[in-house]
């Protein structure tokens, strides 16, 4: 099989990787929850169902405008179910052996999901826990504001221009092209294929690392 950057010569000094969606599917634990809290406020679970993907949780209910809640009391509901509800949290296919490959000091996780529930999915789906974990609670402002995935950059010690992140969701995205890096969009969760101008990897099978400390790494995609 013939070997190719993925994104050209380019070498990259850090790997940023969103969690859910991108690292491991929780579509289906995350659903059963939010559609659980959906019907107790009444709200549409199919039309709702899709929004939540991405961001924080206290936002995603907050920008709702419901009357009469906190969305913080809310939220730490929601927290406390995903928690216990783990079934059907799987790795993504491929990602174990690649994150594996990569410097343990050259990858972080960058996800919206409270640490606590970061790490317990992330140890559910058999992944390495990274050495570096940015999580909802660690930024001011959520994605897609692109606070995160500066913080990743610079607790990695690189600058965000050479590092490349791997996204899935809308939110997510936004937040990495507004860092200035560039971005993968995984789509193994995606029942329709996204329409962007990234580059679309359904899975981490066919790439694999080249490269050293010193010059970089480049990303190659077996096709």
């Amino acid at each position: 099989m013939n070997a190719e950057n993925l994104y050209g010569p380019k070498p990259y000094r850090g790997f940023l990787f969103d969690m859910d969606g991108t690292l491991l599917t929780s579509i289906i634990a995350a659903e059963r929850v939010w559609g659980q809290w959906a019907a107790r406020h009444g709200l549409d679970e199919a039309a709702f169902l899709p929004t939540i993907h991405g961001k924080r949780t206290c936002e995603t209910i907050r920008e709702l405008n419901l009357p009469g809640i906190d969305p913080q009391q809310e939220a730490d509901w929601i927290t406390a179910q995903e928690l216990k509800d783990t079934e059907g949290v799987e790795a993504i296919a491929g990602v174990r052996k690649f994150i594996e490959s990569l410097p343990r000091h050259a990858w972080a996780v960058v996800t919206s999901a409270p640490r606590r529930l970061a790490l317990r999915r992330i140890e559910v789906a058999g992944l390495p826990l990274p050495e570096i974990l940015i999580a909802a609670e660690d930024v001011k402002r959520g994605k897609p504001a692109p606070d995160c995935f500066l913080l990743g950059a610079g607790k990695l010690g690189v600058r965000i221009s050479d590092c490349l992140i791997f996204e899935d969701a809308p939110a997510g995205i936004q937040a990495a092209e507004a860092s200035g890096a560039d971005v993968v969009v995984i789509g193994a969760t995606h029942e329709t294929p996204m329409q962007t101008c990234h580059k679309i990897l359904m899975h981490y099978r066919d790439i694999a690392i080249d490269g050293n400390d010193q010059d970089g790494w480049r990303v190659l995609h077996h096709g």
